[in-house]
């Protein structure tokens, strides 16, 4: 795998997890929004990813196969959307309910936490690519 493989690689990567990071703070921001109806409250976000793979023919009969992550969606959730009991409320339907989006926020931090350490492990190849890349051209320049 060339080192432009790699960058690519990893640089995609990076940017899915920073779509997967939006989604996990827009879903964070909304967790508390209330509506008097069961459609309109938000739902949360979840990215889909796909692998993208790329076969390069390199000139000879074997080819170099590299991959690529995609977002290929964000899509909004059916939540476990909670129906409570407030006719104080404001936004109370005609029964005096009101709905909650259901968000699990102890469940979206441990996923903001995966997404930021996938984030850093992706830095870190990149890192070690560069290093690598730079060994190679000093190696070369002797």
């Amino acid at each position: 795998m060339s080192f432009q493989q790699i960058f690519l690689t990893a640089g995609s990567a990076m940017t899915a997890q920073t779509v997967r990071l939006n989604t996990i703070s827009s879903n964070l921001a909304n967790a508390d929004s209330v509506s008097g109806n069961k459609e309109d409250v938000f739902k949360p976000l979840k990215p889909i990813f796909a692998t993208l793979y790329n076969n390069i023919n390199n000139g000879s009969a074997d080819t170099i196969q590299s991959a690529q992550v995609v977002v290929a969606d964000v899509v909004a959730t059916e939540s476990l959307t909670q129906k409570r009991h407030e006719p104080g409320n404001p936004l109370a339907n005609a029964e005096g309910y009101v709905f909650y989006s259901g968000i699990d926020v102890v469940g979206e931090m441990a996923d903001m936490m995966s997404a930021s350490r996938s984030f850093e492990m992706n830095v870190e190849v990149l890192s070690n690519a560069k290093s690598m890349q730079q060994s190679l051209i000093s190696v070369l320049e002797v």
